[in-house]
């Protein structure tokens, strides 16, 4: 959560947001605007203009602190509710957030990140075969729109690929490359393999 000093800026930002929202019709046309950047068939280039034009709409501070407002962690923003605003005003926030927060966020990403993926998740999974069971391995990635997609194969295609790919960069890798936590970890998951992977008795 924020401490009081990042608790108090917050407060001011807000409030000035809500202002600039007081205005008739302020509420409506910002709404029709992340409406159509949102839907727009350009939006991974469309958001840039995004901050721009709601603080042409609603003024500087007011437009940087929506688009920041939208995308931020849910405990920050359920600190607005503290805050006090009129409940129309909180009540579109809320909605906006879910409506548009996550596009906005993915969209952003995406213009920092251009190959479209966001992150992956990882799992394993025991399946019954004729031979017995075998080990699984389910590699999500996640794209900048929010669609998964998915790879599922046996523990020692993905075993493979993983080789492959650490001999591949392996090559053309410079020692400022890779953080040192990531070798420690790299290590870690070989020497855990080998331990695993050793005949018992």
């Amino acid at each position: 959560m924020l401490d009081h000093e990042e608790r108090f800026l917050f407060r001011e930002e807000i409030l000035n947001l809500a202002n600039a929202l007081a205005e008739p019709g302020a509420l409506d046309n910002v709404e029709d605007l992340l409406a159509d950047v949102t839907t727009s068939p350009r939006f991974d280039s469309d958001v840039f203009t995004l901050e721009r034009s709601l603080q042409v709409m609603l003024g500087s501070r007011a437009g940087s602190t929506l688009v920041g407002l939208l995308t931020v962690t849910r405990e920050v923003f359920d600190e607005v509710g503290e805050i006090g605003l009129t409940p129309e005003v909180h009540e579109r926030l809320v909605g906006w957030r879910a409506r548009f927060g996550l596009a906005i966020d993915n969209a952003l990403n995406f213009l920092n990140n251009p190959d479209g993926i966001q992150g992956h998740n990882f799992g394993t999974q025991l399946t019954h075969g004729e031979g017995g069971l075998t080990l699984q391995g389910r590699l999500t990635l996640v794209r900048y729109n929010n669609e998964p997609q998915f790879f599922i194969a046996d523990a020692d295609v993905l075993l493979t690929m993983a080789a492959d790919v650490m001999e591949r960069l392996g090559e053309h890798l410079e020692p400022e490359m890779v953080e040192p936590e990531l070798m420690a970890r790299l290590r870690e998951a070989v020497e855990l393999i080998e331990r695993r992977g050793k005949p018992r008795g």
